[in-house]
């Protein structure tokens, strides 16, 4: 990727992760062996999980529209980081029936394969397939994703945030030397070089390029195959070996059982008044989504935030720490 000083300008890192990459992306997982040490009790968990609720079948479906493959549709990732799931849903519905049917037809082309029958109302956008695509993406998303947002969420928030130190220290260009920290990244000369499995250029024409961290995103980042549509960039977070025990570790006290662990972690630590910006910092958070937990806590009764000359500091409660202590009767 080559930029000029406009693009470079107009560089943006996404806001928060985007469930329907993290969606796709951990239906690659669940057909693959990568990342045994960093996803292999993920794999054996979610796969239970499905199983249980009896939701196998559906996943299937899922992974013939979206395999582990050099080629899947773009209409399945429709956002950027800037959309929550019903909105990315609502996104995915709303594409136009030639590109349904365009990318259908690709995927299956890629195969060698016509497209199959049952594929076809799909292909054609007939609302009820778009709302039984819909309906299984929500419902995987919910056994395979969202109980582990707090994780996926923590990861994402310490990479903006380094990310955008290097914004406030070094411009844009300083945000993308800061990739070659990444295996086989590479950025000189307004000109960006990754690990993408087989050659190719993106041209930005002067538009925004989105670099979108995500935590199912393993060895190589992906961006979209048409290149009419907004750029975007993903790239993994690499989440270290263990995380999934540690979530469970947490998750064991009756403080993050009740709270969530993220908000348990920032109750814990407020042994000492604290700014936003402290706690962002001890728990490797975005300071808005810091921020976020603190507000929910302070409406609950389980912190106090005072003004002290130009800073806001953040004390624990009484009750703040009978909870955090499973103290409440």
């Amino acid at each position: 990727m080559e930029f000029t000083h406009q693009e470079l300008a107009r560089l943006r890192l996404a806001p928060d992760v985007d469930p329907l990459w993290e969606t796709a992306l951990s239906l690659h997982l669940l057909q693959n062996r990568r990342a045994p040490l960093a996803f292999g009790a993920w794999r054996r968990e979610v796969a239970e999980a499905l199983r249980r609720s009896g939701l196998a079948p559906a996943t299937r479906a899922l992974i013939r529209l979206c395999p582990d493959r050099s080629y899947f549709p773009d209409f399945l990732t429709p956002g950027r980081g800037d959309a929550d799931l019903d909105t990315g849903l609502e996104r995915l519905l709303a594409t136009p029936r030639h590109r349904l049917r365009a990318e259908i037809t690709r995927l299956y082309a890629h195969s060698g394969r016509p497209v199959p029958a049952a594929v076809h109302p799909l292909a054609d956008g007939s609302p009820r397939a778009l709302r039984h695509l819909a309906s299984a993406l929500r419902a995987y998303h919910r056994v395979a994703v969202a109980p582990y947002l707090d994780a996926i969420r923590e990861q994402a928030a310490a990479d903006r945030t380094a990310r955008a130190e290097a914004v406030l220290t070094h411009g844009a260009e300083g945000l993308l030397i800061g990739y070659d920290e990444l295996p086989g990244w590479r950025y000189r000369d307004r000109e960006l070089r990754a690990p993408y499995p087989r050659d190719r250029e993106l041209p930005l024409r002067g538009r925004a390029l989105t670099l979108l961290p995500a935590f199912f995103c393993v060895r190589s980042p992906i961006t979209l195959v048409d290149e009419e549509l907004p750029p975007v960039l993903v790239h993994p977070l690499f989440p270290a070996p263990g995380w999934l025990e540690r979530r469970h570790h947490d998750g064991d006290a009756p403080a993050a059982q009740l709270i969530g662990a993220s908000r348990a972690e920032l109750l814990r630590i407020l042994d000492r008044p604290m700014t936003t910006m402290d706690l962002a910092a001890a728990l490797r958070l975005a300071p808005s989504t810091a921020s976020r937990h603190a507000t929910v806590l302070r409406e609950a009764g389980l912190l106090l935030s005072q003004r002290q000359g130009v800073r806001v500091l953040h004390h624990r409660t009484p009750l703040g720490r009978a909870v955090l202590e499973g103290a409440l009767r």
